[in-house]
């Protein structure tokens, strides 16, 4: 099973949606940790790998937010 993570820490909106994006396409399936420093950009990445067919959690870190997505 393949793991990813994508740093899209310090990124504006729309830039770790759309890094998310192209990481979830590469994969398929798996699990990605996609790390963000904004609850907006949590909040949006959610949504697209929720509607993409991710399932989705997150975590609090030093640094933001730790996001996974599982498929």
């Amino acid at each position: 099973m393949e793991k990813n993570t994508i740093d899209a820490r310090g990124l504006s909106c729309p830039q770790p949606v759309i890094e998310t994006k192209n990481a979830l396409e590469k994969m398929k399936s798996g699990t990605a940790e996609i790390l963000v420093d904004t609850v907006t950009s949590r909040e949006n990445v959610i949504r697209f790998a929720t509607r993409a067919g991710w399932k989705t959690s997150w975590k609090a870190t030093e640094t933001g937010f730790a996001v996974t997505a599982e498929k």
